[in-house]
């Protein structure tokens, strides 16, 4: 990275600058992109616990759920043709991400990536509202899975680059604060739609996702593009212009002359994959890889897109599945407003502490109370009403857990910490790995409920003691410094400075919290 400079409170360069209405507005219309995201995990686990939905699609489920009562509880939606309906998205996802929207971001802007991301997001939103077999559910599913790659390549960069390094933090949690909007507005909907006499609820909460989708294509539209993309395409004159207008002040030289130096540093990386195997950048590949590993594997997505089925599956009726479905829905929101107000005051280490104890706390709680109430045989009567208070209150905590930490961090740390000659390909490296494993969750998860049983909540919760001591010893503190100016950190790190070049040319802190 480029230049010398002052070095405010051992943490950063101190560029001058403001939080101005443009940058606001712009941050909050790029973040609906998460909603794109958030919707699709808040409608699929719903619409699949939907009677109507499952007899039109999925008989064979249908019949096992309603032939006999006595049914093992654990194994009643046991089917991977089911899971296959949630999780053929997160394979386009990942395809495109790492094939197609790196390019795109990358070479056309991060504008226009959004801008796809939307258009093919609402082609697929359609089609599911539409679909009469299973073949045009599949094809509706890719074609959203294609539109969230391209808008989760895009929006956590745009963001990280547009906001100041001050308010980086507030602006990216955005994003995951419209994710979980997206999952409120979707579980929502899937309650009041499923009451529809008729059973024809589920197709206007699979078409509902041509809102969000349209919110985004207009946004998206009008939307300036950041200065780190603007000078990576050579428009060095209307970078500085808008630089100038998203800080608020006359004076960004310095500023500029950084995202230039980093820029023209970029050019000079002819084949950034390749370069991500370099040994200054195997920090940035561990945490491309290992962040969006651990965020999925915490089990929040078996919560928030099966959250349906596995309140039906413990015991509650349908209706009062996909209202305990809203409840958490709207704890994960409520928490993320949390986590936006301290993330640039505390950092983000600490939230992953309390974060992480948290929500391993709670899953040896859920397993308790499903061990006591199911067995392993998984035959009872349905939960009484006190029961079921208790399990939802525990999930409701462990939920908060992560609405404060994996959930927005995993998005957050990754978009900050990347140089800008590797930042679009580490960006879709952490995209894939985290929709490779959204998927494996989402097709594996019936089948290990079936298997695994009320251990299954154990099994998730041994990977949240390994993820925060992940973050312990090998993740750095990165509040407060300027995105262009992120190499020292690692500079300073006790396990990472070894991989890093004596000659990167970065004027070191006196202080630097490892």
């Amino acid at each position: 990275m480029a230049g010398g400079g002052a070095i405010s409170s051992g943490k950063g360069k101190a560029y001058p600058g403001k939080l101005t209405k443009r940058v606001v507005v712009a941050c909050i219309v790029a973040a609906m992109g998460g909603m794109l995201f958030g919707y699709d995990l808040g409608v699929s686990g719903g619409v699949t616990s939907m009677d109507s939905f499952l007899e039109k699609f999925f008989p064979s489920v249908y019949r096992k759920q309603k032939a006999d009562d006595s049914t093992n509880q654990y194994c009643k939606f046991d089917s991977q043709i089911l899971t296959m309906f949630t999780s053929s998205l997160y394979v386009a996802a990942l395809f495109s991400s790492l094939f197609v929207a790196s390019w795109v971001t990358r070479r056309l802007g991060r504008r226009l990536s959004m801008l796809a991301g939307g258009v093919l997001f609402c082609a697929g939103a359609l089609i599911n509202g539409l679909a009469q077999n299973i073949a045009m559910l599949i094809v509706g599913r890719i074609l959203l899975g294609f539109g969230i790659g391209f808008g989760n390549q895009a929006v956590p960069l745009y963001l990280s680059e547009m906001a100041p390094y001050k308010y980086r933090g507030a602006l990216n949690f955005c994003f995951q604060l419209s994710i979980t909007l997206g999952i409120l507005i979707a579980n929502l909907l899937n309650y009041w739609f499923a009451k529809i006499e008729g059973g024809w609820g589920w197709r206007l909460s699979l078409g509902g996702a041509v809102v969000p989708a349209l919110i985004m294509i207009i946004g998206s539209v009008f939307l300036p593009e950041t200065p780190n993309s603007l000078i990576e395409n050579g428009k060095h004159d209307q970078a500085k212009a808008e630089l100038v207008k998203i800080r608020g002040v006359d004076n960004v030289d310095e500023e500029f002359k950084d995202l230039v130096a980093a820029s023209e540093a970029s050019k000079q990386v002819e084949h950034p994959w390749r370069n991500l195997l370099q040994r200054k950048y195997r920090p940035h590949l561990v945490m491309a890889i290992l962040i969006p590993f651990f965020q999925q594997i915490t089990g929040i997505n078996v919560i928030m897109f099966y959250a349906p089925v596995l309140f039906k599956t413990i015991g509650f009726g349908g209706s009062a599945s996909l209202m305990s479905a809203v409840i958490t829905g709207s704890v994960n929101v409520i928490a993320t407003f949390v986590a936006i107000y301290v993330v640039d005051k505390f950092g983000r280490k600490i939230l992953f502490y309390v974060g992480g104890g948290q929500m391993f706390f709670c899953q040896v709680a859920v397993t308790i109370l499903i061990a006591i109430k199911f067995g392993t045989s998984g035959n009872n009567d349905d939960l009484p009403k006190w029961y079921a208070i208790v399990v939802v209150s525990f999930i409701c905590i462990y939920v908060a857990g992560f609405a404060w930490s994996w959930g927005p961090l995993g998005w957050l740390v990754p978009s900050e910490i990347f140089p800008l000659e590797i930042r679009s390909a580490a960006q879709s490296i952490v995209v894939s790995v985290n929709m490779f494993f959204t998927f494996v969750i989402a097709q594996l998860f019936l089948m290990m409920l079936c298997r695994m049983k009320f251990g299954l909540f154990l099994f998730f919760g041994f990977f949240v003691i390994a993820m925060t001591v992940f973050v312990y010893y090998l993740l750095p503190e990165t509040r407060g410094i300027p995105i262009e100016d992120m190499a020292m950190v690692w500079k300073s790190h006790k396990v990472w400075k070894k991989y890093m070049d004596d000659d990167a040319g970065i004027e070191m802190p006196k202080r630097c919290s490892p």
